[in-house]
């Protein structure tokens, strides 16, 4: 039994996979220096990051897969669930073992299947963070936006909101891995804070440290929503299923209202005028 660890960058996981190749010595397990080893007759293997190993693996993939399936190595690694490690080491491995393309199609095979659900799901948070971000200004005019995703899609939103938000300086803050990227409207920068904002892991900042005119932004906020909303649609189960509960504490439009906003009646057809299909 071979157990590999490493420091738990992505760099080091790519460094494992380019050790393990060049000891032929396969892993049966990987995971963050620290972790104890899974019994007392396997052989424990500290591998220190190597950029320039770590490069050749990532650059071979590259030239074997597909772009998406490239990338899904990544997200992979961004998922973070128990056993990522061996899941993108036995994709790996099956990739480096075909001499043809194409391997990422090969759905008969357990890691392949895996990588490719591993996708989807990567794809669906980065998506609703993309659109549940809700970001609130601070005095110093800094645009904070608390989030807590399932999986550590933060470096995957990055791009999204550097371009549409290019002229103002912001922070996304995952506080459930307790890090953040801050945008100083040059540069991305991912950051840790020592002392984080009064507020921040409920979701709702301090209005000490809010401008005067934030909570009237998310009040006029609420009531867009309010009167958007139709009552003769509602659909609890479709809500849900789009808007899973675990969000509501970041988003504006669900934080307990100050004022009760009606939705605004439908109009009615002025009288002498012919309706539609009449």
């Amino acid at each position: 039994m071979h157990f590999y660890t490493y420091d738990g960058s992505f760099e080091g996981l790519l460094t494992v996979v380019f050790e393990a190749y060049e000891r032929k010595a396969w892993p049966t397990q990987i995971g963050r220096e620290g972790e104890a080893p899974p019994g007392i007759f396997a052989t424990h293997h500290f591998v220190p990051t190597d950029p320039g190993k770590a490069k050749r693996v990532w650059d071979g993939l590259g030239k074997k897969l597909s772009k998406a399936a490239w990338e899904n190595v990544y997200k992979a690694y961004l998922w973070e669930q128990p056993g990522f490690e061996m899941l993108i080491f036995q994709f790996v491995q099956l990739v480096f073992s075909s001499a043809e393309g194409g391997v990422e199609e090969n759905f008969a095979d357990r890691s392949v299947q895996k990588m490719a659900a591993v996708g989807k799901q990567m794809f669906r948070e980065k998506h609703r963070m993309e659109a549940f971000i809700r970001f609130q200004r601070t005095q110093d005019g800094l645009y904070v936006a608390p989030i807590s995703p399932d999986f550590n899609v933060l470096p995957l939103v990055i791009a999204h909101f550097e371009s549409r938000y290019g002229d103002q300086p912001w922070l996304i803050y995952d506080v459930r891995r307790q890090y953040g990227a801050y945008y100083d409207v040059e540069r991305v920068t991912l950051v840790t804070l020592e002392d984080a904002p009064p507020g921040l892991k409920k979701g709702q900042l301090d209005p000490a440290v809010l401008t005067s005119a934030e909570p009237l932004y998310q009040e006029l906020w609420q009531a867009y929503f309010d009167h958007v909303n139709i009552p003769e649609r509602k659909n609890k189960k479709l809500h849900l299923r789009h808007m899973p509960k675990r969000y509501w504490k970041y988003l504006t439009e669900k934080k307990p209202r100050g004022q009760a906003h009606k939705p605004i009646k439908n109009k009615q057809v002025p009288t002498g005028l012919p309706r539609l299909g009449a």
